[in-house]
């Protein structure tokens, strides 16, 4: 790169994180500028995940910040270290000719074979194995994102069989839980885990011949396989791969010449010791109008969950977002955003895209008050003070004359039990916490003793006057410290 060159590089790239913040990743800074001619620029890549993911997420954000650098109607193109020389000739948004075709199935393949016309005008080779598409052009194409890699999942007490399993698989294919059977509720992972096993097994052999794409693309290819005679190509396509991975396979729920064609394909791959890895929001045997013998072959393997993470994991799920996308704030913001977001690692992703996305707006530091601002909470200095754990710690301890270090002990005398309680209803109540952090933080609880300890409170209440009037008292005092506190 000349010094020109890297002048502009250094540009773009300070572009890129002031007006196109939340795209932008650590690993920006491996990228490199290798080819300036006219209107094209050429940025090289460490690997084909990442030209994929740049390509498909990044390439408008790429174009803005050249097309604003040089003042000229430029573009971007993303080629890996072993195409650059290759492609230098190359058609912008062509994928180089001389990539491996058998590295991971995407739906934009699934037309290939019968729409002449596309193949035609996308320049690509028609290939009976499985391909990658890289130049992103199709918006169904599932595209490897380098952020979910093995490095960059956080295990805690919910996920960490099915990290082990994963890990596992993406180690001995074929041979360690196969099939890998993963099932869970939305944003807690599943992806996530399956695009790390891929990730994981490129980087150790790219020659191995994998496929990954959802439920509904593989049906869809299936029918359109049906509908134009073209069902050999498609046994070819899935059959003759090391690796499957499919999600939602859920979808395949009602649809009887979907299901047989897949019965086959996972038999044809079983037998062969090929691995296939299936995720779903459900265990097989709760998927409904599925066939018994696909249930019985999802069992074979080993079926694990993931679950809704707990704070301690849910901190270091924000933590980790923030450092991919090279964001430092503050062990307080993280906590806040992590109390904020108690159900799953999507939605704190969203959360960070969003605060990012204020300050940059705004330009203004990531702070305390630009996150309540962000996700909606009031802030403390604008009068919506809001009530914290430690106000209706505060406000118990002085009422019922008690330590802190009594709540939080295991004692169980009525003249500990009874303020505890009342703690836990009040920080129910009134605070953002869940049942999991109010158990944690009063003697390392669990959420059941929470919820008994609420059903005990509202009992109470309803049965006895003085105790209703004592929550009452309580009540108003937390209502009169944040009046104060204003």
């Amino acid at each position: 790169m000349t010094e020109q060159d890297s002048a502009l590089w250094r540009d773009m790239l300070d572009h890129l994180r002031k007006r196109h913040a939340t795209v932008c990743r650590h690993w920006f800074d491996q990228l490199e500028l290798i080819y300036c001619d006219g209107g094209l620029l050429k940025i090289q890549t460490d690997n084909v995940i990442q030209q994929g993911y740049l390509q498909r997420q990044c390439r408008d954000a790429f174009n803005d910040a050249a097309q604003a650098i040089t003042g000229a109607l430029v573009a971007v193109h993303f080629v890996t270290s072993d195409t650059a020389a290759a492609t230098l000739g190359t058609t912008l948004g062509d994928a180089p000719s001389n990539l491996p075709q058998n590295t991971l199935g995407q739906t934009a393949d699934h037309a290939a074979p019968l729409a002449p016309q596309a193949q035609a005008a996308r320049q690509q080779p028609v290939t009976s194995t499985p391909s990658i598409q890289r130049d992103g052009s199709d918006p169904d194409e599932m595209i490897l994102n380098p952020d979910y890699s093995f490095d960059n999942f956080v295990t805690g007490p919910g996920n960490d069989l099915a990290y082990a399993a994963a890990t596992a698989v993406s180690n001995q294919l074929g041979t360690a839980y196969n099939p890998l059977f993963i099932h869970g509720g939305v944003g807690l992972g599943k992806t996530h885990l399956l695009q790390a096993i891929c990730q994981k097994v490129l980087a150790e052999d790219p020659t191995r011949r994998l496929c990954y794409l959802s439920c509904e693309a593989f049906v869809n290819h299936f029918m359109l396989c049906v509908q134009h005679g073209k069902m050999e190509d498609f046994r070819h396509r899935y059959r003759h791969v090391d690796l499957l991975l499919i999600d939602d396979i859920q979808f395949l729920a009602n649809r009887d010449r979907s299901q047989e064609e897949f019965f086959h394909t996972f038999n044809v791959l079983y037998q062969s010791n090929k691995q296939i890895v299936l995720s779903s929001d459900r265990p097989p045997s709760e998927i409904p109008e599925l066939e018994e013998r696909l249930v019985s072959r999802f069992n074979w393997g080993l079926v694990t969950s993931v679950a809704k993470p707990d704070y301690e994991t849910r901190m270091a799920i924000v933590r980790a977002k923030l450092q991919v996308r090279d964001m430092n704030v503050s062990d307080e913001v993280i906590s806040l955003i992590a109390t904020r977001i108690d159900s799953n690692a999507r939605e704190m992703e969203g959360a960070i895209t969003t605060i990012q996305g204020h300050a940059a707006l705004l330009n203004k530091p990531i702070d305390m008050a630009l996150v309540r601002q962000a996700l909606g909470e009031p802030d403390a200095t604008t009068g919506g003070i809001q009530i914290t754990l430690q106000i209706v710690i505060d406000a118990v301890t002085r009422f019922y004359s008690v330590k802190l270090s009594d709540l939080q002990s295991k004692r169980r005398h009525k003249s500990i039990t009874e303020p505890r309680q009342v703690c836990m209803w009040l920080a129910r109540q009134h605070t953002r916490f869940s049942l999991e952090e109010i158990g944690g933080y009063f003697g390392g609880r669990d959420h059941t003793t929470v919820m008994h300890s609420i059903r005990m409170v509202e009992q109470r209440m309803e049965l006895e006057a003085q105790f209703a009037e004592q929550i009452q008292t309580l009540e108003l005092q937390l209502a009169g410290e944040t009046e104060t506190a204003r």
